[in-house]
């Protein structure tokens, strides 16, 4: 079939992948669609999560009613181990009454490891606590660290010089709650308002602190808030549900208007085939005209595979471990190749046709396994074959053209300061990440990358529609594959594989080629034309009965 507007191009009716004019939903459906899947996130998080309030609440208290963690050994060869400002810390307007209805009670339990020393627990206001020990050495917990990083969890201890020795604490009045005795000692203690602190010591004074030590909290609102989660996420959630039949039902294509019989459209005082045929041309053309492609050397094509499976898209990424497995190895093979071709463009301008259609291959391996589980576009169920191969019968193809001669001189700045637009654009459709650098207490640094894209998030929605009416938008997945496209010609460019600059422009549809405008009716030839004679006044024309197929 020929384009009038971009030459060839396949028949919407007879590909799947492409889209015809009038497919695209209206905004509120759409919008609809995006609200929902944005709500379920945050609905199913405050169901689950007050789920597991309420299960804690129910099976980990005590018989006293109290959540216990054990903390670390506390030792320290200071007089005093401190938790300033870290058991309550509220500003002074805030008012009493607040925690009085929360009902929180803490519980501080410690045994000293030395036998023969009697252990003094306290908490007092900061201030007090801070004058008390003005001078005197002692030893802040800021933090546990992750068992994870060493194995097993410590307590991590900031240090204060001072005097070897503080007065002893159970001469003093400013205590709020305290506990002092030989063997384990208990301290209860009801949460109000202020800033607080609290310190385990030995009774005298002296200095060499060595504790084992617990933590409990008992709250009131616990069950509370457990029931009030689970009725907000119960409401979000149904809500977010509704939402997204209700905007993915709205996308499925309506049938076209069926036409006018003539016997119909005389009925109505319709205006004759050929007064009409002119301008309703003009409407179609108007109507199923896409914008003109931008010129690339990447030609990338995605064919909607329905029947899609509702929940299989849930489980495709446990399915193709496989394929991560041996792309994980051309990939990095992929980078070697990426460095051996840029030094054969910079002294022949040529990159070798063997090293080129290794990378397309990778390429093409890629796109098939990304269409098939992940930000790709979960638009097939079939699982991608393992091949470097073009696979021309998969749903999904890639194909570059191989140039002739590159630029030497490009191919010292195109991947890097040219494509620097190009880089921030994809990576907002694929994930700009969050970084962070954590560092252990042994020392030992990682760097942890988070991170998330449109494209993700477009294909989520995707999967969701899927999953609760079964049906795949297409407005969805044509905007889905054309950021994807938008993509692998950036990565064509920045790979050293062509030298045209990837446009600023997003090509939607499946088809690389978009369908054009349906052809014009043949025209009748006029010799087969009949005379129609002239009707007398009062005259009866008997006419046979026709029939209309179609």
């Amino acid at each position: 079939m020929t384009n009038p507007a971009t030459g060839p191009g396949p028949n919407p009716a007879t590909y799947p992948g492409g889209s015809a004019g009038g497919n695209h939903p209206g905004g509120r459906h759409l919008v609809a669609l995006i609200i929902g899947c944005l709500l379920i996130l945050p609905g199913l998080g405050l169901l689950l999560g007050g789920a597991a309030l309420g299960i804690t609440y129910a099976v980990a208290r005590d018989s006293a009613g109290y959540l216990s963690l054990t903390v670390p050994v506390l030792s320290s060869s200071s007089p005093a181990i401190t938790a300033e400002d870290a058991v309550v810390a509220t500003r002074p307007d805030v008012p009493s009454w607040v925690f009085d209805r929360l009902q929180v009670d803490v519980r501080v339990t410690a045994r000293p490891l030395a036998s023969g020393k009697n252990v003094f627990l306290g908490i007092a206001p900061a201030g007090s606590l801070s004058a008390y020990l003005g001078g005197v050495a002692h030893d802040q917990v800021i933090g546990i660290t992750d068992p994870r990083a060493d194995g097993q969890r410590t307590a991590v201890l900031r240090s204060t010089p001072g005097a070897d020795r503080a007065a002893a604490p159970t001469r003093q009045t400013f205590w709020t709650a305290s506990a002092t005795g030989a063997g384990q000692q208990q301290l209860t203690w009801r949460v109000t308002g202020g800033q607080w602190s609290a310190v385990i010591m030995n009774a005298d004074g002296s200095s060499g602190v060595a504790v084992s030590s617990t933590i409990g909290i008992r709250a009131g609102f616990l069950l509370p808030l457990a029931l009030l989660m689970v009725g907000l996420g119960l409401v979000i959630t149904g809500g977010a549900v509704a939402l997204i039949i209700i905007g993915a039902s709205g996308n499925r294509p309506s049938a076209p208007p069926s036409a006018l019989s003539p016997t119909a459209a005389a009925s109505v005082g319709a205006p004759t085939a050929a007064a009409t045929a002119a301008p309703m041309a003009a409407t179609a053309s108007a109507e199923t005209v896409p914008h003109a492609r931008a010129v690339s050397p990447v030609a990338l094509d995605a064919r909607l595979d329905e029947p899609l499976s509702r929940w299989k898209w849930l489980v495709k990424w446990f399915l193709a471990i496989p394929h991560f497995f041996v792309l994980g190895f051309l990939w990095l093979a992929f980078s070697v190749v990426c460095v051996i071709a840029f030094f054969a463009i910079l002294f022949t301008g040529r990159y070798p046709r063997g090293l080129f259609d290794f990378n397309l291959g990778v390429l093409q391996w890629s796109w098939r396994v990304s269409y098939y589980c992940s930000s790709g576009g979960l638009g097939t169920d079939r699982y991608p074959p393992f091949s470097l191969g073009p696979e021309p019968d998969y749903p999904a193809r890639l194909d570059i053209a191989y140039p002739a001669r590159l630029s030497r001189g490009l191919v010292l700045v195109k991947w890097w300061l040219l494509a620097i637009p190009q880089y921030i654009i994809v990576g907002l459709l694929v994930g700009g990440g969050t970084w962070a650098w954590d560092r252990t207490r042994t020392g030992d640094s990682h760097l942890d990358v988070l991170g998330g894209g449109l494209i993700g998030l477009l294909v989520l929605i995707a999967g969701l529609s899927l999953l609760f009416v079964g049906y795949y938008p297409r407005a969805l997945f044509d905007l889905v594959i054309g950021l994807n496209r938008w993509v692998y010609r950036v990565i064509a460019y920045v790979t050293l594989m062509t030298d045209v600059y990837p446009p600023f422009q997003l090509d939607e549809g499946g088809a690389e080629v978009p369908p054009g405008p349906p052809p014009p009716p043949p025209p009748v030839p006029t010799d087969r034309v009949e005379p129609v004679e002239p009707v007398q006044p009062g005259q009866h024309i008997e006419q046979p009965p026709r029939q209309f197929t179609g």
